[in-house]
């Protein structure tokens, strides 16, 4: 009996041993598979979720692009649109987002931009961000918009020949965004963004970029809004920020225009990759928009520049799909899917038409 126990110790000590050798010897994904609990800084990873603020904060999976193996990849055609077009983006967003929702942006596709601005109601250095001196709340979004607008005609106009907003919840593929520029003209006063209308039903519609989707201002357009704004008593808060400065730019004679690709596809995306591909729209979405959507991946054009509410977690998932993520054995063939064809931007509404030659001639002249 005795004999009995002490082989059942000696049994159990060994196996003790051997398990405590394992753990501290070695770190292998077999040892983590069986005895660690799998987690993500404790939040709930999505694909594509809108509603979900999970976040995948790792710095391996943040920097795959970096690792021995990477893809090898001719870039030769992306650096020569970054030389040829250039893009100022200023990303809007508040203190208490900083640390998760800009940080994934930054983290993302941010960095395949040149100059990428972050905008907030305080200063914040170590990010950094640049403080407007805003209150916090959609009740001042088109201060937020209208200030940094401003800031950067006063600071970076000879910077860039477009300047796009976009928010800190919304997915940017810079590329997409300058070969769809390619084709356009800066000196023109116009800006693009997927097209809604002010009042749908009316016989002249005031069109109207979506904020949540991005919408990028021509150099003139910039130029215009920052010499004539304050002019012709542009809203500088309250409101709804894209409506806002709709109101404003049609007034300063700067035209909605259009950004579908030559095949009718939509390259700016007020909502999810979810809705869109599903096609779940609400009201607001089927009533506002101006150009018909369709619904599924056959509606989205293959050089779609942005996506909105785009979690933090997703930010990093989509990183992966567009810039890792390959079908072996088929290469991917540049198309000419810019359009030159269609009307190049959609005409102002009537009743601003006499209006905008005064105002025009009296700022401009």
């Amino acid at each position: 009996m005795i004999l009995q126990s002490m082989f059942r110790v000696l049994v159990i000590g060994i196996f003790s041993g051997l398990i405590f050798t394992l753990y501290t010897t070695t770190n292998t994904r077999l040892f983590n598979t069986f005895f660690a609990t799998k987690s993500i800084n404790r939040t709930e990873t999505t694909l594509f979720n809108d509603r979900s603020s999970g976040i995948v904060n790792d710095q391996n999976h943040r920097n795959a692009h970096e690792g021995e193996f990477k893809q090898n990849e001719d870039e030769s055609t992306s650096r020569k649109l970054a030389d040829d077009v250039r893009v100022l983006v200023w990303v809007m967003t508040s203190p208490s987002h900083l640390p998760v929702q800009a940080k994934a942006v930054k983290d993302t596709w941010a960095r395949h931009g040149q100059l990428v601005l972050y905008f907030s109601s305080i200063d914040n250095k170590t990010f950094p961000a640049i403080g407007l001196n805003v209150s916090e709340g959609r009740g001042h979004l088109t201060a937020k918009t209208m200030k940094a607008f401003r800031y950067i005609y006063e600071n970076h106009f000879s910077d860039a020949n477009w300047f796009m907003k976009v928010d800190d919840d919304t997915y940017l593929i810079m590329e997409n965004l300058k070969y769809f520029l390619s084709g356009e003209n800066y000196s023109e006063p116009v800006y693009f963004g997927q097209s809604f209308a002010i009042w749908p039903k009316a016989d002249n519609k005031i069109v109207f970029h979506s904020g949540g989707a991005g919408y990028v201002l021509s150099k003139e357009a910039l130029r215009r809004f920052g010499e004539g704004a304050r002019r012709v008593n542009c809203t500088e808060d309250t409101g709804s920020e894209d409506i806002r400065l709709a109101v404003c730019l049609e007034t300063l004679g700067v035209r909605a225009g259009r950004s579908h690709d030559a095949q009718g596809n939509s390259r700016f995306h007020q909502e999810s990759p979810t809705v869109h591909i599903n096609g779940l729209y609400n009201d607001f979405y089927n009533k506002k928009v101006v150009e018909e959507i369709k619904k599924g991946v056959d509606g989205l054009s293959d050089y779609t520049v942005s996506f909105h509410h785009v979690t933090p977690a997703d930010m990093y998932v989509l990183e992966f799909f567009v810039y890792h993520l390959r079908p072996y054995g088929i290469p991917i063939q540049l198309q000419k899917l810019n359009n030159k064809t269609f009307t190049s931007m959609l005409q102002p509404s009537r009743e601003f038409q006499e209006f905008n030659a005064e105002t025009n001639a009296a700022v401009f002249d």
